[in-house]
């Protein structure tokens, strides 16, 4: 139900003997006859204000740090993660080199080593021929010698491209290494910055009463401070802008709708009324960044709407609302 404060010239209920129009046909099935609604007034000793703001305030820097450290831990540990994936799949690359150079260069010993025993077996030939048959057994040794010197000569040329090939992976592997590495500095660097930004940001949020006497959380007044409250993740938040519609029309801002009834740019003032729960409540001159409180049958804490701004016919902001929603008792 919603709490409506009976000191509010605006919060007085509709006369259900006065003649009908569109905007009374449209609240009629929001209104509930009866009995008049007894204003629900949460009390809080003045005495243990102070310390409800401090514990409020510790809490919402406590969750501040907590958050902005998860987050920076999960950024690292995935930019370790990628780091440690590019070094494996080198190392791995590098290894395949390596074990496929060894096998050439055993192949090419092979060959070599079968190309001296030919040459061996031809020379000992030709020292035991004599004439024509020694020349041609001599020949075939050059040639034998020759082909050993070409094969021994392409052996070392291919050696040493597999050589250079390896270490100009390891060059560049270690080049991303470092690439990676000075990534993971520049994380943490642009992290620290956003915490250092975010607390700040925090520390210059306020607090104030609300207009239904209970002390609302921090508020936001623009969007950076916004988004800082949403990543407290303390309540949820839904911006709008809400327009003056034709025959009062109500516009849904999340668990509630809003009929916007007249502004006051000069003032920074506006007037609303708010349907929720099958009930309308008038919010009359209420002013920029005031947290306008309303409960919900569905949660134990208010809901705060807050107007950031206020212009010809049209208002800006948010609803906060409670995470936890459960019927009030």
């Amino acid at each position: 139900m919603l709490t409506i404060r009976s000191d509010d010239p605006g919060n007085q209920p509709v006369n259900p003997t006065q003649p009908a129009n569109p905007q009374q046909q449209y609240q009629q099935p929001f209104m509930q006859q009866g009995p008049p609604m007894q204003p629900y007034i949460q009390q809080q000793p003045a005495s243990s204000m102070a310390g409800t703001i401090g514990i409020v305030l510790g809490s919402v820097a406590l969750l501040g740090v907590i958050g902005v450290g998860w987050y920076l831990s999960s950024q690292v540990n995935q930019v370790r993660s990628d780091m440690a994936t590019t070094r494996d799949a080198l190392l791995n690359q590098i290894s395949e080199m390596r074990e496929s150079s060894s096998v050439t260069s055993q192949t090419s010993k092979k060959t070599i080593d079968t190309l001296k025993e030919d040459l061996a077996h031809a020379r000992a030939q030709a020292a035991q021929l004599s004439g024509q048959a020694k020349e041609d057994a001599n020949k075939h040794a050059d040639e034998l010698a020759a082909r050993i010197e070409k094969e021994q000569s392409a052996q070392n040329q291919r050696t040493s491209a597999a050589i250079n090939e390896v270490k100009d992976s390891a060059t560049a592997a270690n080049t991303k290494v470092g690439e990676v590495s000075n990534e993971v500095g520049t994380v943490k660097t642009d992290l620290q910055s956003t915490k250092s930004d975010l607390e700040k940001t925090i520390a210059g949020l306020k607090s104030a009463q609300g207009d239904l006497g209970v002390q609302s959380g921090l508020i936001a007044t623009n969007s950076k401070e916004l988004a800082a409250l949403r990543e407290l993740g303390e309540r949820n938040y839904v911006e709008f802008k809400v327009a003056k519609a034709k025959k009062n029309a109500p516009q849904r801002v999340g668990d509630i709708a809003i009929i916007l009834k007249s502004t006051d740019p000069k003032h920074n003032k506006y007037t609303i009324d708010i349907v929720a729960d099958d009930k309308t409540v008038e919010k009359k001159d209420r002013t920029v960044n005031e947290p306008v409180q309303l409960m919900l049958s569905r949660a134990t804490q208010p809901y705060e709407l807050v107007v950031n701004d206020v212009k010809k016919d049209l208002i800006v902001g948010y609803l906060a609302a409670p995470k936890v929603q459960q019927p009030r008792k």
